[in-house]
């Protein structure tokens, strides 16, 4: 900030009273006018509103690294998350005042009521505990007034916020700043000193009785300042408190007003704030909706709409939308004459959002959307001092960020990390150990990859999470210690078994192996007491998931694949009673259930595949031809399996193949988990007594990892579609076979099989019965995307293959879907994939 023009000692004015300087928090024009007070008036001291814990961080404001938006963060020692934010701007007129006075040399101070009290009043949720001591209980409570928006209806504004850029925000400073005398420079705020006289007279309070204690600590401090500076002191508050500290009381009577005031132990520091947390609508009510608007006011020197069109054209020009210099120069005259239209001394924001709306954005609201998020509000992040106060937690993680160059910024993006490469590794394990801290600042998002080994996560810092990381600094002074010690207490206090999983999981996510002993021992603790099917089906899919996350982290989870195993066994005991008698919400949600059981064996029975491939590679070493399926296909049937085992003689594996001390008849805890799950479907699918929605899901399921033939579905599907079948259960049956709206209607469009087990079963349907059938099957298919209904209809539109189609010896696939694989298209096709797969082999390359 520019330094005022040095001024002769005989020229320095000699206030006889307190200059009271009444501003609007975060007004540009309230900034613009207090610098020009303080230029003019020359104070022995500057006092401002704001707590007094924060007077020994005030001369942090003159570091080169602060960089406003900043806030003072005020939190109980004992209850980090009763905490308060005073934010300061670039255009605040506290914080003009505080970098004039550190600038000056002037000793300034904050007077308002100490946050020792102010947090007290409240409750942990942010409330007032009690009323003000000295309000009456039968007092009548004024309701809240708003006092721009009463002289703005005064003056016949019907917008608060228009009047107040009317006559404040878009004043002009004038050619010749230099030139104005002390009377206008205190002008202003003589003049709405008196209008806030009226107010006060008028509505009393305002519906704001705290403000009785906090007016009375002011007045104390101000008597103690103008003791020790005389009475050339300046005080920067809100205008609506000016008339209240221009009011003559005595200190007894202001001295009691403040007795018996609760206190709790607090610490304070400066945070890092945001514009979007300056704005109304994001929750924080400073009174200004445009903070950036207002930011651009402040710091432009002369022409701000002109400079502020040229921000709109660069930002639309970044994204791509084509905006020329006659497109700034027409928006600038059409904000113009709609200001001088209007009667507006300059124009202001709406003016301006009308003119852009109209020459830039082709009368669009989308483009316009954007200039609103990225201009009007912004997504500036202030920067504080590394020497500002921190707890030890927010240290290490400041520490742990620089490291891994994960820098937080307001505005939102999505990062990608490979989880092979060490720093990637380390971001996510930073990540979830602050997720588990409650600490918000990634959010997992899907990735485009399927692989384990490729995270994606949305990042975006929001201030509030200073208080969360206050909060989470009473378990650790470092992020991995904190996220281990609540991970250990949140795994003795768990009661639900699916809570301890989900915890188990994030451990490992988190890189947490000091707290896996104490989890693992919950772990298994509540998987033995708990008997409810549906608790252990909940269970298992986050233990599948920590073991194939321990596997791409190398980590040891051979605890938990052990309890997996028993879970996976506790499931297949206990599942087909539980699949009885229930009605049609409690199918759908063991159907989910089930869903996520059959990945979670998949996963487990795939851990194994590694061991199986070895033994195949020792066979075909050793003279034995066997071709081993691929680790965790679910495409081999169990008679295939056995086949595959009968074919190779036990002394084709050699012992090197085995693990230390092992024979290769041991088995590991998942080995036959497959089968075993497999004939648990088995006996679901062929029960009458199971609902019918579960019944279809085991099938499929079976159908899919090739446990039933086309024929045995056939079969099982035209039992359950039968004529004497409730219509009811034979929607269920259907829905749960096709999966309905889980997503299965894809499944029908690329598998001709399913396609052809369901058109066979709907031409075989009696014509008098076909009415009947016809509402079940428009539930079903409804849930089907469009797109998905629409491919099914022109497969169905093709018809049966003719009877001669296949004299030639070839496959026409499915019956009813037309001839088969057109050679002549395929081998037009197979130059243009040799292209895409460019090291593939040409065909005349493979076949020599």
């Amino acid at each position: 900030m520019p330094e005022a023009p040095d001024v002769p000692a005989t020229a320095i004015p000699v206030l006889d009273a307190p200059l009271l300087l009444g501003v609007r928090h975060h007004g540009p024009g309230s900034a613009r006018a207090v610098r020009a007070a303080l230029d003019a008036a020359r104070p022995a001291a500057v006092l401002i509103e704001g707590p007094p814990e924060g007077d020994a961080l005030l001369p942090l404001a003159a570091d080169p690294q602060m960089r406003p938006p900043v806030a003072l963060l005020a939190h109980a020692v004992d209850d980090p998350g009763r905490a308060a934010f005073w934010p300061l701007a670039e255009f605040s007129p506290e914080w003009v005042a505080i970098r004039w006075a550190l600038a000056h040399g002037v000793p300034v101070r904050f007077i308002d009521l100490p946050a020792t009290h102010s947090l007290a009043l409240k409750d942990p949720r942010g409330e007032e505990a009690a009323p003000a001591p000295e309000a009456p209980a039968d007092e009548a409570v004024t309701p809240a007034v708003d006092p721009i928006r009463v002289l703005a209806e005064t003056a016949g504004y019907d917008d608060p916020e228009r009047w107040w850029e009317d006559v404040v925000e878009h004043r002009s400073p004038g050619a010749d700043a230099t030139s104005r005398t002390e009377a206008d420079a205190l002008a202003p705020f003589a003049a709405l000193a008196e209008a806030m006289t009226a107010l006060r007279e008028a509505y009393g309070d305002g519906g704001h009785p705290r403000d009785a204690v906090r007016e009375a600590y002011m007045r104390i401090q101000l008597r103690t300042a103008r003791k020790e500076f005389g009475d050339g002191v300046a005080v920067v508050c809100g205008a609506w408190h000016v008339p209240a500290l221009a009011t003559r009381t005595t200190l007894a009577a202001d001295r009691s007003l403040l007795k018996g005031l609760p206190k709790v132990k607090t610490e304070m520091t400066w945070v890092p704030w945001t514009h979007r947390r300056l704005a109304r609508h994001s929750g924080y009510g400073a009174g200004i909706d445009s903070p950036g608007w207002y930011g651009h006011l402040f710091a432009a020197a002369d022409r701000p709409i002109e400079r502020w069109m040229t921000k709109v054209a660069g930002l639309l020009r970044e994204e791509d939308r084509s905006v020329s210099t006659a497109h700034v120069i027409e928006a600038v005259r059409l904000a113009e004459t709609l200001a001088a239209m209007r009667g507006r001394p300059l124009a202001g924001l709406g003016e301006t959002t009308d003119a852009v709306r109209a020459v830039m954005c082709e009368g669009s609201d989308v483009p316009l959307a954007l200039i609103q998020d990225r201009l009007v509000v912004g997504e500036t992040l202030g920067e504080v001092p590394d020497s500002a106060p921190a707890v030890p937690l927010q240290r290490d993680l400041t520490r742990t960020q620089r490291t891994l160059r994960l820098k937080p910024e307001a505005l939102e993006r999505q990062i990608d990390l490979d989880l092979r490469k060490e720093t990637d590794a380390a971001r996510s394990r930073l990540l979830y150990r602050l997720r588990l801290l409650g600490i918000g600042w990634g959010e997992p998002a899907e990735s485009r990859s399927t692989g384990t080994f490729r995270e994606s996560w949305r990042l975006r810092w929001e201030p509030e999470l200073h208080v969360r990381v206050a909060e989470a600094g009473v378990w650790g002074t470092t992020v991995e210690s904190a996220a281990t010690a609540k991970a250990e207490s949140q795994a003795l206090a768990a009661t639900a078994l699916s809570e301890v999983t989900a915890l188990a999981e994030h451990c490992l996510l988190a890189g947490l192996a000091d707290a896996l002993p104490v989890v693992m021992k919950a772990l298994a603790d509540r998987a033995a007491l708990d008997a409810d099917v549906g608790h252990l089906a909940d269970a298992l899919p986050a233990l599948a998931r920590s073991l194939r996350y321990g596997d791409v982290r190398a980590t040891d989870t051979a605890a938990l694949s052990e309890v997996a195993a028993g879970l996976a066994e506790r499931i297949c005991v206990g599942l087909p009673p539980a699949c009885t008698g229930l009605d049609a919400d409690g199918a759908e949600a063991l159907r989910r259930q089930i869903d996520g059981v059959h990945s979670a064996i998949g996963l487990l029975a795939a851990g194994a595949g590694p061991a199986e491939a070895d033994t195949a590679a020792s066979t075909e070493a050793d003279g034995t031809s066997v071709e081993a399926a691929p680790a965790g296909a679910g495409s081999v049937t169990p008679a295939e399996a056995a086949t595959s085992a009968e074919a190779v003689p036990t002394e084709a594996v050699p012992a090197e193949a085995t693990p230390t001390g092992a024979t290769s008849a041991e088995a590991t805890p998942t080995t036959g988990l497959r089968d075993r799950w497999s004939a648990v479907l088995r006996k679901l699918a062929g029960r009458d007594t199971v609902a019918g929605l579960i019944r279809g899901r085991a099938t499929r399921l079976l159908l899919d990892d090739g446990g039933l033939t086309e024929d045995e579905a056939a079969r099982l599907m035209g039992l359950a579609l039968s004529p004497g079948t409730p219509p009811t259960d034979a929607a269920a049956w259907i829905e749960g076979f096709v999966g309905g709206a889980s997503g299965g209607g894809m499944l029908l469009v690329h598998d001709e099989r399913l396609l052809a087990l369901v058109d066979t079963w709907l031409t075989g349907v009696p014509a008098d019965t076909f009415t009947d059938v016809l509402p079940l099957l428009r539930r079903t298919f409804s849930a089907f995307e469009p797109g998905v209904r629409r491919t099914l209809g022109e497969l169905a539109r093709r018809g049966p293959a003719p009877e001669h189609a296949g004299s030639d010896g070839t496959d026409h696939g499915c019956p009813g879907f037309g001839p088969g694989l057109d050679t002549d298209r395929a081998d037009a096709v197979e130059p243009v994939l040799h292209l895409l797969l460019a090291g593939a082999a040409a065909p005349s390359e493979a076949s020599a």
